[in-house]
């Protein structure tokens, strides 16, 4: 009888989670290009990718629910060729983003039987982005391990109704009375944090002069014993390795994906032949992709821009009673340290603060969980901010979800918008 386990850790914090369920439903119930099993195949594909045996479950559920075709559930050669296309944009935007062209949209775009229309695919990338950050949140929090070993990510009966977090909605009872619940645990986001402080106002004493390249090239330097942290040799901290070392689940998973070996690898500026640097200042949300995605998928735009203004001002919010801090500054350094990892930059900002913010095992953790989260494990949640409540945990994780998705949708938006030209 207890709630599902994104909602519960969302619940620290009510406000984004009402936001969070506006979003999720829309996408998933509502009125919108895509047929709703084809929606829920779409987030099937997408959590594949980072083998969140959490979220395909719930997805599995509800693409039968909605009289989805059980054979697609024996792997993409199953399905119609119009979704088994979208297998390569799927995999480029969940690990290296960046790597999105026009010519990935003009392949889809193409006039024939399967060709896929703009509104349409502006609805599946919106649906990919959303489910890989979302495979962040589950992993970051726990969620996937959350029913225990013999089971991970099985879906128990749920309290009030008997509903999934993805069919909520800010106006039922079950949505205002997890907000209710959940509103005084959300207090404790507050609490007191001096060594923080100090950081942070450490950074207006500190040389200047260091660039958010050096800042990726220090994060590759300490490549090999940051691999020791989250336990990729031998298996020893990971809580999807089995005795023998064996990833659970991976093999039954391998089916909804192709091309598993392909990961995240970091952006460098060197390939820049290949691989330009994304500017914000030339490409931005505010400026250009959400009035791209509200043309053509309506209303999601508002949505969308809702939760991640939602998150900002949450951060202030849990911020502002600790005094002397500038809540701002510490929100965009987890923000602009997210967006860096995949190439994109932000010219007003000294990524000097990055290193002056996060301290180190912060920055492994929000590196594993943005870029390779199934191998996030439970003692790196209780390693990093040793000092923070569990609520600020979940914050950083919603900061996490948020900036990842915006990353992916700037790339596929930049890519759509330039076919469109």
């Amino acid at each position: 009888g207890r709630l599902e386990a994104v909602t519960q850790q969302m619940g620290y914090h009510p406000q984004y989670l009402d936001s969070f369920l506006k979003t999720q439903h829309y996408l998933m119930h509502m009125d919108g290009p895509l047929p709703f099993d084809c929606r829920h195949y779409i987030a099937i594909m997408a959590a594949a990718r980072h083998q969140c045996r959490y979220l395909v479950n719930l997805h599995v559920l509800q693409f039968l629910r909605a009289g989805g075709d059980p054979q697609w559930l024996r792997g993409l050669e199953f399905i119609p060729p119009k979704l088994r296309n979208l297998n390569e944009i799927n995999k480029i935007l969940a690990h290296r983003p960046w790597l999105i062209t026009k010519e990935h949209i003009e392949k889809l775009l193409k006039i024939s039987e399967w060709s896929w229309s703009l509104a349409e695919l502006v609805h599946a990338v919106v649906l990919l982005a959303h489910c890989h950050a979302l495979a962040s949140f589950v992993f970051g929090c726990g969620c996937e391990q959350d029913e225990g070993l013999g089971g991970r990510g099985s879906l128990k009966p749920l309290s009030l109704g008997n509903q999934c977090f993805c069919e909520a909605t800010a106006g039922n009872s079950y949505s205002q009375e997890l907000l209710r619940i959940n509103r005084k645990r959300s207090l404790d986001s507050c609490m007191e944090l001096d060594s923080l402080r100090e950081r942070m106002q450490r950074i207006h004493v500190e040389t200047e002069g260091r660039d958010e390249m050096r800042l990726l090239q220090q994060d590759r330097e300490e490549g090999e014993e940051q691999g020791a942290e989250v336990g990729v040799q031998g298996g020893r901290l990971s809580p999807l390795a089995d005795t023998d070392g064996v990833v659970t689940g991976a093999t039954n998973l391998a089916c909804y994906m192709q091309d598993p070996d392909f990961g995240y690898q970091d952006f460098a500026r060197r390939d820049e032949d290949q691989t330009q640097v994304f500017r914000v200042q030339d490409y931005s949300w505010e400026d250009h992709g959400f009035s791209l995605v509200n043309r053509l998928y309506s209303d999601i735009g508002h949505l969308l821009d809702e939760k991640f203004r939602m998150v900002d001002g949450l951060q202030s919010s849990a911020m502002a009673k600790r005094q002397g801090c500038e809540p701002s500054v510490f929100k965009r350094g987890i923000w602009n340290y997210i967006h860096c990892m995949f190439g994109i930059r932000y010219d007003d900002y000294d990524y000097a603060e990055v290193n002056q913010l996060l301290e180190r095992m912060l920055k492994v953790y929000i590196k594993t969980v943005t870029c390779y989260p199934e191998k996030t494990n439970s003692e790196m949640f209780d390693r990093f901010w040793k000092q923070f409540k569990h609520s600020e945990k979940v914050h950083v994780n919603l900061l996490i979800l948020e900036a990842r998705m915006q990353a992916e949708l700037l790339y596929a938006l930049q890519a759509i918008t330039q076919y469109m030209i």
